[in-house]
């Protein structure tokens, strides 16, 4: 059938015999339809290549859709700065298509600050959520609650296994931890490695680079199973208590020569490193940050593997868009990003 103009939702009826609000709710999912009518109405559309407009259909119905997303309050320059970027670019992007983004912060050191935060995007009935993963069992908690409420939430930068997310937009996390163990060991030198770790809060709930960690230590047991591997844990707000800690633990143990980060905090231990520029052989750490790439310019820090956290939050926002307002499910549901390896030879190409 030869159609000179757009078919419509009255001509769709007229052909089906069933009225326009039978397949108006075939066409928008909402209410219930026989079988029956909902074949006919899906024989008629394909017959006349007919395309929903969804998103002028739901801003004539009157819908804004509120996208909330879960991040943690920050300082400038920090991991989570380059995350807001996205945010606001994605807002610009779906504001004038009626789209609201709410952001709801909480302090990533405190578990009861993230638990009210969610209470807090729970009341505000939002239409999809954007999370990064941060205190686990919170997060589980406020993934069954959305699930309860058929909520659609997108996970970006980290993710939890559970079969209810809609989308990830973030690196492979294990297998960054590989790379990040095959980054520090290149020079084949390694018996000796620390690994520099975040205190966090007080009962460990948040640790949003286990799997990341995982990922390394399973490379150095395959191919450095000999290499010893230990842990410090230092206060990113007490630099002072940090000279300290890797002070006393050079001198119990002066034979570690590599050093590796898996947050995006390498810079912390950078006035340490720049004052005993021969203790240490390689170094490695996480992300773009400006104090981070001026460390790697400068070859303190050896490699840096960077990722782009405002790209993968601003595609959990479109993501979101597309399935709330035009019914559209993303073609993957795990969208691994790239990973990309910087030195002080290529940083000023990024």
């Amino acid at each position: 059938m030869i159609q000179s103009e757009k078919p419509t939702i009255m001509d769709i009826a007229r052909l089906t015999g069933l009225s326009k609000g039978t397949v108006d709710r075939v066409l928008h999912n909402r209410g219930e339809v026989s079988k029956k009518s909902y074949d006919k109405v899906m024989a008629v559309i394909k017959e006349l290549g007919y395309e929903p407009n969804a998103l002028a259909s739901a801003l004539a119905r009157g819908v804004s859709p509120r996208i909330a997303v879960l991040i943690p309050e920050h300082e400038p320059g920090s991991f989570w700065e380059l995350a807001l970027n996205g945010i606001s670019k994605a807002s610009e992007t779906v504001g004038p298509l009626g789209v609201e983004t709410q952001l709801f912060k909480y302090n990533s050191r405190d578990a009861s600050s993230f638990q009210d935060a969610c209470f807090r995007l729970l009341d505000s009935a939002p239409s999809g959520v954007v999370v990064a993963p941060m205190f686990g069992p919170g997060t589980q908690m406020l993934t069954a609650d959305l699930r309860s409420r058929s909520i659609p939430y997108v996970f970006f930068d980290t993710k939890q296994d559970d079969d209810g997310y809609l989308a990830y937009y973030g690196l492979p996390e294990y297998r960054s931890g590989y790379l990040c163990a095959d980054q520090l060991t290149i020079d084949k030198s390694a018996s000796e490695v620390l690994l520099v770790r975040i205190k966090r809060d007080p009962f460990r709930q948040s640790d949003p680079t286990v799997i990341r960690r995982a990922g390394f230590m399973d490379y150095m047991s395959e191919h450095y199973p000999d290499c010893v591997v230990r842990s410090i844990f230092i206060d990113p707000r007490d630099h002072e208590r940090t000279d300290q800690e890797l002070e006393s633990f050079f001198e119990a143990f002066p034979g570690t020569t590599h050093i590796a980060m898996f947050n995006s905090r390498i810079y912390l231990i950078v006035p340490w490193l720049e004052r005993h520029p021969a203790q240490i052989k390689r170094v490695v750490g996480f992300d773009n940050l400006t104090a981070n790439m001026n460390a790697l310019a400068r070859g303190t820090v050896s490699a840096l593997i960077a990722q782009h956290p405002d790209e993968q939050v601003a595609m959990a926002i479109q993501a979101l868009f597309d399935y709330i307002v035009l019914g559209k499910k993303p073609m993957r549901r795990d969208n691994f990003m790239h990973m990309d390896i910087l030195t002080r030879y290529n940083i000023e190409y990024y």
